[in-house]
């Protein structure tokens, strides 16, 4: 490689049956700011990076942890207290998966049924 980068920051796309309001959710919980436009909706940090939501007919949540309906993708995200981000995503519509394979991690779905994850710094 000549160090050279082809592109910058990838963008994340994730499927979902109502892309307004998973972007709410995610931009509340990032605390990132949202934009919504029909099918579209992104959620965006002040230094650039963003996660993509797009509207698909016929949406079926993965399963998890069986991959009946695999996955394929989900976000890890890093939190200073578990505890204290578990409680503010449970309030903000998150639902705490029953199957919690580690200590220093949490498994939630998000309002579409997409898994994510809660880990400690």
């Amino acid at each position: 490689m000549s160090g050279t980068a082809i592109a910058r920051f990838p963008g994340i796309v994730i499927d979902c049956p109502d892309p307004d309001a998973l972007a709410r959710f995610y931009g509340a919980m990032l605390e990132w700011q949202v934009t919504a436009s029909g099918d579209w909706a992104e959620v965006r940090a002040d230094h650039g990076q963003c996660i993509c939501f797009q509207q698909v007919d016929g949406y079926v949540p993965p399963s998890w942890p069986t991959q009946e309906l695999p996955q394929q993708m989900h976000l890890d995200v890093v939190v200073d207290d578990l505890d204290a981000a578990e409680a503010a995503v449970l309030d903000l519509g998150a639902t705490k998966h029953p199957h919690q394979p580690g200590t220093t991690f949490r498994v939630f779905l998000d309002p579409a049924g997409h898994p994510f994850c809660l880990c400690a710094d």
